[in-house]
């Protein structure tokens, strides 16, 4: 426990929460190389300097020498700048965005197997899936699968609602995004 100015005790849940509010989530859009090892020196970089990385998401450009590493992180401004620094310095680093700095997109896909015992259940299921725009996948006389995308917001409340059913599996990509409009 740490004393505040007035001689009140601050626990370690109150310090612990006030860090996590100075705390900012961004979104980096890294361009590397599609080469063996590239992947796993950004996660080094991350893990050897005791960054987490929240979300990861890779995959080949339209240039299949080229790939995308979309990864999501949290910290201060001085970690920020750290992270941003440091992964423009790995030797197949092609390019450094940070997304969360201009107007961008976003979103992520859930898949979401659900347990549908009796008709009732599975109707009212396919009725809620509507509302999210999910679609049906996968169709079983016990389950369904459903796939749902959307940013981060209206997946919570889609596995919110669907908990209420009975999620038997669930799957969920990272974060893929990308700046809005002509920019590049």
């Amino acid at each position: 426990m740490a004393f505040r100015g007035s001689g009140q005790r601050t626990s370690r849940s109150d310090i612990i929460a006030k860090k996590m509010n100075s705390e900012e989530r961004h979104i980096f859009s890294v361009l590397v190389e599609n080469r063996f090892g590239v992947l796993a020196r950004v996660a080094g970089l991350f893990s050897g300097r005791g960054f987490n990385i929240d979300s990861l998401n890779v995959a080949e450009t339209h240039d299949r020498s080229i790939s995308q590493i979309t990864l999501v992180t949290h910290g201060d401004t001085q970690i920020i700048e750290q992270i941003y620094h440091h992964l423009n310095r790995l030797i197949d680093v092609i390019e450094v965005t940070d997304l969360s700095t201009d107007t961008h997109v976003e979103r992520e896909l859930v898949l979401i197997k659900i347990a549908t015992d009796n008709p009732q259940k599975r109707t009212e299921i396919l009725q809620v899936a509507e509302v999210f725009r999910g679609r049906v996948i996968d169709m079983k006389p016990a389950s369904l699968v459903l796939e749902i995308t959307g940013d981060e917001g209206k997946l919570k409340a889609a596995i919110d609602i669907f908990n209420t059913y009975g999620i038997l599996e669930l799957a969920r990509t990272g974060k893929i995004a990308m700046l809005r409009g002509s920019e590049s």
